[in-house]
Formats: C-alpha cells, structure tokens, sequence
C-alpha cells in the first residue's frame, strides 16, 4: 500500500472517512506510453532522481532490435526503461500492481529506488505488487531487462530470434485490498457434453486476497452475462478472510439453458463478472470471457467440437513482424489471425511459445481454435551453450533442477492466463525437445512427464500435448507421453507414427522456401508423399509451416517459408488457399509495365488508438495508368509529413529491392503507430513518379504539439551483425528429417539419422532407383558428409545437394565405385554453395549392395 508520512497519513485517514462508500472499485490503466529507454546496464538507473534526461522517448511495445528485418543476429544483453506516474489521495489504502503480458526474458523491476519484484521468463505475463514502495506524489518505475541467454531458462534452443525488451502493453491497475488476484478466475462448464450443448452450469473458481490490515467477510458473486449483456445466470458465496489471506471461492451458478456455442462457424462468446461485495457494495470486479464448448480428441476418429467431427485445417504462426520485431500491437496481433481465417482455416499453432493475451483474444473473437504451446524448446545446432543452439535439455547437472522449474513456471503461467479462452484446445508442453544432448533424453522424457501431470491438475478441461515428437523412434519415443502428439515434418509419413494409437495432428507441413510472389501451390511438402494432404480417418487434422516469414537465427532465406511475408503481404500460395478452402479466386499475377503512380493504402485511417495497442498497416502499390498492379519494385519511400506517428526508423522509411527494407512484386508495406492524437499526413514517393498522401486519425490521448511533444527518435536501419553470434561448424544429421523413395517395413528412413549405426535404412527389394534425402533444417554451406553403411560392400552412389529440394547439384560421384566400405568421410570440394538437403542415390543395385546406416554431414552457417 502506498506509504506515507505523519502528516499525510493523516490528511489521508481523514480523506478516506468522507470516502467511505463512494470509492471506486478500482481501474486498470494502460501503462504504454511515456517511457525512456537506453540500451546497455547503466549503474544507478534505478535510483528516482537519476538523469534520463539523454534517454529515448518511447512507448510500449517495445523491443532493443527496432527497426528489425529478418537480419539472423540481434542484440544481446541489458536495457533500461524509466517511467513516472502519479498517485493521489484517492489511491490511499489501494493495492496497487504492474501487470505484464510479456518482458523477453529476465526483468527487475524497482520501484523509487527499490527491488519490487523479478520475472524470468520471456512469453508470459505476470503482477507485481508495488503497494508499498510507493508514495503520494510522483513515483519512479525503472526496469533493468535482459535477454542474455541462460543454461537454466527456457527456451535454451530455438529457430527463431530472441530480442530483449518490454515488448508487450503493461497495465498500472490498482484496487481496494480485498480484491481478485491477477488472472485469478477460472470458469468451465462442466455439464455442457453430458447435456449435448442443452444447458450447464457454471462453475468459477476465484482467487481472492486480502491485503488489508484487518480480518473481512465479504460476499463473493460471479455474474453470467450473454454478449447482449443480458444476465443468464448467478452465484454467490460469503467467504471470510483473514488479513494477508489468498483463498480460492469455488462458485456454481444455475444452468444458463440453450447456451450459443462457440465454435469456428460462430465464435459467440459470453462475459462473467467476478465481484468482491462488502455490506452490499462492490469492493472489486473483475471482467473474463469465455465460451460454451466442449471438445474430444480420439485416436481413431479424429477432433471432435461440440460433438461433431471437425477436421483441424490451419498454420504455424510466429509472433514477429517486420521492422517493429516481436514488439507487435494488439492490432497486428488481431491482423495476424485474421489473415489466417482468410485463408478459410480454423486453426493456428502457436509456435512456439505462449503468444499474447491479444493475439488468443483475437482466435476467441475471430473463432480459430488455438494450439497453445510451452517454450520447451530444440533445433539442431551445435549444442554448445552460449547461444540458441544449445542442447534442448541442460547438460551440466547444476542446471537441471532451475531448467525443470522455468518449464513448470512459464506452463503455469500460461495456462492461468489463456484457461478461459474457448479457442485454446489444448496445451502443448514442447516443440522438438529430441534435439538434446546425447545421454540427456530421459531427463527430457522425465521433465515432459511432469509438465503433464501439471496441465491435468491444473487444467482437467484440455488435454496436453507433445509438440514435434517425431523423434526418436526407439524405446525413448516421446509421442505416447502426453494426451495427444504432434508430428512435424517427416512425422507424417514415419511408419511408427501411422495411426499411432494416440489422438494425433500434423503439427507441422509444408516448409517450403520462397520470396513474394512464389508459386501459386499448394506446398504440400511431407504430406504429398503418401497423399497425407487428403486427410486420414484417425488423424484430427494439419497445420502448414508456417503462415509468416520471421526472423531466425538460421542462415539464408530460412525463415521465408510463410505463404505471407515478413511485412504481412500475400504471397501465391495464400491465395492458392483461398480458392481451395473459400472459392475465392486468386488475383492476376503482377506484370511489368509503365509504372504510372503509387497507390497508398491503409488497413484503417480513423480512430486509430495512441495508445500502444492499435496501428494502421500502410500498403504501398506501383500500379500503371489503369490502376492495375505492376511488379516493377523501384525505391519508394513513405514520410510522414506532418502530424504524430512513427515507423520502426522514426519519420521515414525507405523500400529498396535489394535491401533487407525490400519492395518485391511493386509492393511494399510497413505499420504506423502514434502515442499522440491528432491527423498524420503520410506521403509515398518515388523517383518520376507523382507522390500520393494519406491522413491517418489518432484518438485516445493528449494531442500532438508539433516542435512540443516528444517522439522517439530517428532509426535509420543498420543490420545488427556482432562476431560473438556467428555460429562456425555444426554437425547436422541425427534427429533431422529424412524421405526415402521407398523403405523396408523394419529399415525405415529415420533409422539413417538416429545416432545408432546398429540401426539403418534400406528400401523396398522392388525399387530400382533407390534415394534417400536428409533434410538439414538450415541453409549451410557443406564442408563434409560422413557415411555409414549397414555391411561392408561395393556401393555404387552418387552424393547430391539443393537449397529447394527441386534443383539438385553434385556433391560427390561414386557411380563407378570399386572399393569395399563400411563407412566414408567425404570432403566437399566446392564449399561456397549453400545447401538445405543433401541426397544419395544409388546405382546398379542388383549387383550392389544398398542401404544407409548413419548420414551427417559437417557444415558452416
């Protein structure tokens, strides 16, 4: 609670007499805006009367790598934020927090000069209370983040970017000291199912504290509301609780009868007060969401929504976009979801982490059933620590127990943040855990198993999955510990992993590489091999890799495998969706043509919120005299003229063809947002082109003074490079994809990449061009491939690499092969050409022998 000194005390006390039953129940504020923030740890910042006078002006979100455009490295290390607020007498006796939706990954936060609280963790949110460390007055918030990477903290691996900063809102809420805890509700419908959707009860669980200095009885009510906010049902439940006390309510309303169903077709949701009463007045209220529904996962007929069987149809999605990085709005967020419904799917993964309050909102409101996963996190990399290739698992025994801890943390924090959103169908513990040391798989099976028994206690409603366990395929396979298992990749087609006998999805597809425009397809990927694409009867369904490009760690163009680009444009392949999912034709490829003029548009221009949570996306198109759109791509720059807003590079931004800021296909786009209200006027140029203007209209907070109100400040775009981040020489091959023409029933492709020369890959006796393809999962340039046979023999192959699986080139010719191996270390010649696959291809296979015990290959990032 706020302190204060005699005198005021009592002024306050006095106060708070005349108050008495005409207090406010408490507010929750946005916290976004006015901020300052330099990059680097600075001694003392978190004292009050330290000078940030030097610092940037920002607003929330925010992150250390803006502007970022898919470069493969970031910033790593330490930044500060400042902010100051005020209380008044109004805020005596409240309890006051700071909420977060997500700091990536370790904040301190101090409040005038003290040490409030610390989160570790960079994709949940959490509350810290501040009650007593602040005063009447002006207070000082400094937060000292960092996103250096920790042996004990997940995720330790992952192929994604990992930028530091307060990159989702943060909230200042303070309320009366008997009040709901944080994220403290939970509601379920417990008797929907047994009633085939006819009518249930309610059943909320609230988690009420009581900060004040005295013992209180109090009424607990929790109120049912429709989305006309028509009441449908009620509870209520006296509850004493002594001082300092947290104590769970378990509440039953009546049954609310014919409930609407949330479902994909009609994603109606309903409202449920939480209310704190004292003799008769509300104390405290807290406002949830949530939907009637009920879901079943069976191993051998599939998903099942509100009793019928729905196939899961839907997307990988990455939180990041360009220029702005992982520091998205809500607004983009909503974008984001949107696009994929667009797509006529109905389902998104969230890879791989827990993505924000926003973006699950927006699955709820849009109704898109949503994949939430854990950030227990592997790739294939090196496995050294330091860096996000590292083990998946620790493998120094000291940072076991922390890591194990971390995983159990942030799954709790998520499933208390999303529980009451109808979207969330199930909780996902992992993604690719299997890329871990080696000796290191039972602590991995072992962790799983907790993270498991976790979700089921903590929520017995959803089922928890295993995210990418399609590795191993011996005694360790990792599929059978959870509820329900996802297979990426080659997954698909593994014959242990065919009707599994375990509720299953394809949990990722596709992967395929390309730069807007691409191809009008499909890009079925694993899923073509066996026709997996048409669907089979026990699997409940597929989600592509992935619905946008993103940033990466990986080499080459490896983050590019979204059927929509970085900056959020369509490429072919999203409209290859459309037509097959909604009917909806594609439109005319882009020609060149005599660019004419630009055309400037935007995803909205009034009523745009300055408040950190809205943006508007601009789109610029070169189109010719007709209008029509042309794929001639010249610079072309937007400047803001006049009025408040801001790019990621502040005032301007330039799109070049060949930069990472590019304009591809005659198109180019990038958000705009504003901490100020007021008109913007945005103009697009181009060189012998005529510039077009845009206004835009910020509402919601004080109006922009030009020459006056403080902005952040110009960001010309540098590509962030640091020698400490270059990744040298990695083995690649065990726990990566393989594809094989054909294989025998007991010699099956993964055999050939599992780390066990015992084990190997033989093809089927009828197949006469016998290959087998490792897929590196990287962009690298191959220094050496080793090769294990399963006997000693005269093998007849030739080596091959590609970047595209399509176009294939040399590596190694032994067609003509004499000499009797067990095994070969090949040295490649020409090391300059980067490669995502390589293949060997045997020959004259009546004669000779056939087969691949192990295949790895020694590459350079």
């Amino acid at each position: 609670m706020l302190v204060f000194s005699k005198l005021v005390r009592k002024l306050v006390l006095l106060s708070l007499l005349l108050l008495v039953g005409a207090t406010a129940h408490g507010k929750t504020m946005l916290f976004n805006r006015d901020w300052k923030f330099v990059l680097g740890d600075v001694k003392g910042a978190e004292a009050p009367n330290f000078s940030d006078a030097t610092w940037e002006h920002i607003g929330l979100p925010h992150s250390f790598s803006i502007p970022y455009f898919e470069s493969k490295q970031f910033y790593m290390g330490y930044g500060w934020y400042r902010k100051s607020f005020e209380l008044d007498v109004c805020d005596a006796g409240k309890s006051i927090s700071l909420d977060f939706d997500g700091v990536f990954q370790d904040a301190e936060l101090y409040v005038n000069g003290h040490l409030a609280g610390r989160h570790v963790g960079g994709y949940t949110g959490f509350s810290v209370p501040i009650s007593q460390l602040t005063h009447l007055g002006k207070n000082v918030v400094a937060i000292r983040v960092n996103n250096v990477w920790q042996p004990n903290v997940a995720p330790r691996a992952g192929e994604h970017v990992f930028s530091g900063g307060i990159y989702r809102d943060v909230r200042l809420t303070i309320q009366n000291p008997v009040h709901v805890a944080w994220n403290g509700v939970a509601v379920t419908t417990p008797e929907l199912e047994t009633t085939y959707g006819k009518a249930s009860r309610v059943s909320v669980k609230a988690m009420v504290t009581n900060a004040s200095l005295q013992d209180e009885l109090v009424e607990v009510r929790a109120i049912v509301q429709d989305a006309h906010g028509n009441r449908k049902a009620m509870a209520r439940s006296k509850v004493f609780l002594a001082t300092g006390e947290q104590q769970e309510v378990a509440l039953l309303t009546q049954q609310v009868k014919n409930p609407s169903l949330w479902s994909p077709d009609t994603p109606v949701l309903y409202t449920l007060k939480t209310q704190v009463l004292k003799k008769g007045k509300v104390l405290d209220e807290t406002i949830s969401t949530f939907g009637f529904r009920w879901l079943k996962w069976t191993a051998d007929h599939g998903f099942f929504l509100n009793g019928k069987h729905v196939v899961l149809h839907g997307a990988n999605v990455h939180q990041d976009q360009a220029g702005w990085g992982d520091a998205v709005t809500d607004s983009a967020a909503w974008r984001d979801v949107n696009m994929v419904k667009d797509a006529g799917m109905n389902f998104i993964r969230g890879s791989h982490y827990p993505h924000s309050p926003a973006f699950v909102k927006a699955c709820d409101q849009l109704g898109v059933m949503f994949w939430s996963e854990a950030p227990f996190w592997g790739t294939g990399g090196n496995g050294l620590d330091g860096w996000w290739a590292a083990s998946a698992y620790p493998t120094t025994a000291k940072d076991t127990a922390a890591f194990d801890k971390s995983c159990l943390q942030q799954l709790e924090e998520m499933i208390r943040i999303h529980r009451n959103s109808p979207s969330v169908i199930v909780w996902s513990m992992c993604n690719e855990p299997f890329f871990t040391a080696w000796g290191t798989i039972d602590s991995v099976k072992r962790l799983l198993g907790k993270m498991v028994e976790l979700t089921h206690l903590l929520d017995p409603t959803r089922k928890a999955a295993i995210g990418g366990c399609q590795r191993p395929i011996d005694k360790d396979r990792i599929d059978h510990i959870g509820d329900v298992a996802g297979y990426n990749g080659d997954g698909a087609n593994i014959k242990e992993f065919q009707n599994p006998g375990i509720p299953n999805v394809v949990s990722e597809y596709g992967s395929t590489i390309d730069r807007r425009p691409g191809k009008l397809a499909p890009g079925w990927g694993d899923l073509a091999r066996d026709e997996g694409y048409k669907g089979k009867e026990w699997r409940s369904g597929q989600a592509i890799w992935c619905a946008f490009d993103h940033g990466t760690i990986a080499k080459g163009d490896f983050g590019r495998m979204g059927f929509i680009d970085y900056q959020r444009i369509p490429k072919r392949r999203y409209y290859w969706y459309q037509k097959e999912n909604l009917g909806i034709e594609p439109p005319a490829e882009s020609r060149e043509g005599q660019p004419a003029k630009i055309r400037l548009a935007a995803s909205k221009t009034k009523g745009i919120k300055a408040d950190g949570t809205d943006d508007a996306q601009l789109l610029a198109t070169i189109v010719d005299k007709s209008g029509n759109s042309l794929s001639n791509s010249p610079n072309t720059t937007l400047r803001i003229v006049s009025g408040p807003g801001r790019f990621p590079t502040g005032s301007s931004i330039t799109f070049s063809k060949d930069s990472d800021i590019c304009i591809l296909d005659g198109k180019a786009a990038i958000t705009i947002r504003s901490y100020y209200a007021g008109e913007t006027i945005v103009e697009a140029s181009s060189e012998g082109l005529p510039t077009e203007r845009l206004a835009l209209s910020f509402v919601g907070a004080p109006d922009f003074q030009e020459g006056i109100s403080r902005q952040s400040d110009e960001h010309p775009y540098r590509r962030f490079e640091s020698s400490m981040q270059q990744v040298s020489k990695l083995t690649l091959g065990k726990g990566n994809p393989t594809f094989a023409s054909s294989m025998e029933q007991e010699h099956t492709a993964p055999h050939a990449a599992d780390g066990n020369t015992k084990s190997y890959w033989l093809p089927d006796k009828a197949d006469d061009n016998p290959s087998l393809t490792l897929d590196m999962e990287r962009c690298v340039y191959i220094q050496q491939v080793h090769l294990a046979f399963p006997q000693k023999g005269c093998y007849h192959y030739t080596l091959e690499g590609s970047l595209d699986g399509e176009t294939w080139f040399m590596l190694h010719d032994m067609g003509k092969n004499a000499a009797m191996l067990t095994s070969e270390d090949i040295q490649i010649n020409d090391t300059h050409i980067l490669s995502r696959f390589v293949r060997i291809r045997f020959y004259d296979t009546k004669v000779c022998p056939v087969g691949i015990a192990e295949l790895s290959a020694d590459v350079v990032e």
